[in-house]
């Protein structure tokens, strides 16, 4: 039990792009369909891979261990914590639209999805990750310890080519 509940560190880059990837077809598909039932896989989805990183995600097992090894090359590493944060982003985001739905206002329930799919967009898109941004920004504002990732305290390392 005590591995289940562990964030990977680190990170393979392009597996964190493919499962951005695929919460931004979720929640596309949820604002499109406006759906309530859409919200369970999405909201259980940032959950589980806040807890456990791809191991109760279907989404994260779908692209840890089938599309990134499709796809192939060189593994980029980045840090596993920055990460975290964003899926606890999305988690965040996730429940808030599911219990607002869930209170008869589906225009802010949309409204939250809608800005996970931006978010999630940069993230697959572009390689631009919004919540390790956040991140590091709290880091620099001594909000977050530095020990918590010492190789994430410096954003000029991910400009230069290295890790977040």
């Amino acid at each position: 039990m005590r591995t289940l509940f562990r964030f990977p560190n680190p990170v393979n880059e392009t597996s964190a792009r493919l499962v951005a990837g695929g919460a931004v077809l979720q929640c596309l598909t949820f604002v499109a369909f406006r759906q309530w039932w859409m919200l369970i896989p999405l909201t259980y989805g940032f959950v589980a891979r806040v807890l456990t990183g791809p191991t109760l995600s279907p989404l994260g097992q779908l692209s840890t261990r089938v599309l990134t090894p499709l796809i192939g090359g060189e593994a980029k590493l980045v840090p596993g914590p920055p990460k975290r944060f964003a899926q606890g982003i999305g988690a965040s985001l996730s429940v808030a639209a599911s219990v607002a739905w869930g209170f008869g206002n589906h225009g802010l329930a949309v409204a939250l999805v809608a800005a996970i799919a931006v978010a999630a967009t940069l993230e697959s898109v572009f390689g631009f990750c919004l919540g390790c941004t956040i991140f590091n920004r709290l880091m620099r504002w001594g909000i977050i310890p530095a020990e918590v990732c010492e190789s994430c305290n410096d954003l000029s390392r991910r400009f230069a080519g290295s890790a977040v």
